[in-house]
């Protein structure tokens, strides 16, 4: 699979714009501000493909990438705080309209950032992923904050975590370094063609 050559097509802010689903689709999720869109445009070999702001909760659409033979879907960060309750129910159900349409969604990269423990609500993200048997690989972002044994810390705590919920593949990135690039465009490589 080719990642060099990505175009953006779309936004939606409702479940109800949503085009249905034609080719593979790859889903990015994670807390506001854990670093998506940083990962996308790495991940894409890009510095503005996907907006980056220092303000969490900038994503308030569902946005489409074309990547090769598939789509990148960047979903829109959850648990922002000082969002207003009626901009928090939108995001639920753009999200669950989301997962629940029929979508060909070969993956989901679920964010974390390495620095903490997941939040609660990654913990909802996962549990609804395993439910509903949609396929997810864990990223932990911003793993270049820490240093060596911080970093092998951290990774020990958050897999011993993750354990209990089964064999998930899990994968180090930074934005900035490229840590865990190749490994990660392999994971969506062998969804999207199958292998």
């Amino acid at each position: 699979m080719k990642f060099d050559n990505p175009i953006f097509e779309t936004s939606f802010g409702s479940f109800k714009q949503l085009n249905a689903s034609d080719i593979p689709e790859v889903a990015f999720s994670g807390r506001s501000n854990v670093g998506k869109s940083s990962l996308l445009n790495r991940l894409l070999s890009r510095k503005s493909l996907a907006r980056v702001s220092s303000m969490p909760g900038k994503t308030v659409t569902i946005n489409f990438f074309r990547v090769d033979k598939c789509r990148f879907v960047d979903l829109p960060g959850y648990g922002y705080a000082k969002v207003a309750r009626d901009e928090k129910l939108r995001w639920a159900e753009l999200m669950e309209g989301y997962f629940s349409s029929g979508r060909d969604i070969r993956l989901v990269v679920q964010l974390i950032d390495m620095r903490h423990m997941p939040s609660q609500q990654d913990i909802d993200m996962i549990e609804y992923m395993l439910e509903c048997e949609i396929p997810f690989v864990v990223a932990l972002t911003k793993c270049d904050k820490l240093n060596k044994t911080e970093r092998l810390n951290q990774l020990e705590a958050l897999c011993s975590l993750l354990a209990k919920y089964g064999n998930i593949s899990v994968v180090p990135f930074s934005s900035t370094k490229g840590d865990g690039v190749e490994e990660l465009r392999g994971l969506i490589s062998k969804a999207v063609e199958g292998e």
